[in-house]
């Protein structure tokens, strides 16, 4: 059973970092930048899952990037709720990432494959594992200290990133992990955490 975590650019001029993450936790991580080299190795790779870093649904109610709309949806009200910081779909540079991660969403999903959203910010936060901000060095160590092992000296963050997304859908596969918001819409996939307990629109099934 193979995973492959994303942390996607908004811009294929900019460095995808990609984590390989078999059933031990052994993670093998690369960097690519187009689209065509991130499709042609999920081809080879044939992933039970793709954990995406990126949005990959608009909040009900707006139909494009370019029109003003809601810029909200249920599952980053969740996040807000939760105390976990990030940044919204319709802000400057996220509109391109977006815009990227829908699109390559519907091409894995036409090619058969199952495809998450996640946020590896939210999953480090919940697992109590520094964010790339506070050194990279930590943010290994933090993941090593998850059992994960990295196949890989000079790790870059982009990496470390996609490492936290791949993750993240182990922990969604072994049903350690939840999606929030609501499905019609587009969820978030993070790790149980108790204090949603508290929060009543969680997990919508729409």
């Amino acid at each position: 059973m193979l995973i492959v975590g994303i942390d996607l650019a908004g811009s294929e001029k900019r460095n995808t970092g990609i984590c390989i993450l078999d059933e031990k936790l052994n993670a093998s991580c690369l960097t690519l930048n187009t689209d065509k080299e991130i499709i042609e190795l999920i081809k080879k790779v044939e992933p039970k899952i793709i954990a995406i870093d990126a949005p990959l649904s608009l909040p009900i109610g707006r139909k494009n990037l370019k029109k003003v709309g809601p810029h909200l949806r249920e599952c980053d009200r969740i996040l807000l709720k939760l105390k976990i910081k990030f940044f919204p779909l319709s802000l400057g540079p996220m509109r391109k990432l977006t815009h990227r991660g829908i699109k390559l969403k519907k091409k894995f999903e036409r090619l058969g494959f199952r495809v998450i959203e996640v946020y590896p910010g939210a999953t480090q936060d919940i697992l109590k594992i520094p964010r790339k901000q506070k050194g990279l060095e930590n943010l290994k160590k933090g993941l090593i200290n998850l059992g994960i092992r990295i196949n890989k000296e000079n790790i870059n963050a982009d990496e470390l990133d996609a490492i936290t997304a791949a993750y993240t859908a182990y922990l969604f596969l072994k049903k350690e992990a939840i999606e929030i918001g609501n499905r019609k819409e587009g969820t978030i996939v993070i790790p149980k955490i108790k204090s949603l307990q508290k929060i009543n629109s969680y997990d919508k099934r729409g």
